[in-house]
């Protein structure tokens, strides 16, 4: 799990969302989970738990990508420390959260995405990327 910039924002795996107490020591207060292919965690109350059942490839439906990118956004602009995570924190987390930062900030889902990626490990899937800009009509990038 690591903290994005110096934002109320978190990237990263289902694993993590075992681990919490380190959740309540970051001040996290909700969580996006993308992991289609991961059960849903039980979290204490204390938390928002949004779940988005995300496919890693190509096949998801338009409304849930929109929603899951309008959640992340609404999240981001509200200010509410958030963990964004997936199976593995490679690939849906950082391409949702980037067009979650690109619709907030009015920027490009390429540049937040080499961001969000530079120095780290991520493997976004095409088709899932390609699916992401189709669905928010942003073009290429």
């Amino acid at each position: 799990m690591r903290q994005i910039d110096d934002r109320l924002l978190w990237l990263g795996h289902t694993g993590d969302l075992r681990h919490v107490a380190e959740l309540f020591a970051a001040g996290i207060i909700a969580v996006v989970d993308l992991a289609s292919n991961e059960p849903p965690t039980l979290l204490p109350r204390e938390f928002v738990y949004c779940r988005f059942p995300i496919v890693d490839g190509g096949g998801n439906p338009a409304w849930l990508l929109r929603r899951a990118v309008e959640t992340v956004a609404a999240l981001a602009e509200a200010n509410v420390a958030t963990l964004v995570c997936c199976s593995a924190g490679m690939s849906r987390s950082p391409a949702i959260l980037s067009a979650a930062l690109a619709k907030v900030a009015k920027t490009s889902p390429a540049a937040e995405l080499a961001q969000i990626s530079a120095g780290e490990a991520s493997d976004v899937s095409p088709a899932l990327w390609s699916e992401i800009l189709a669905t928010l009509d942003c073009g290429p990038g």
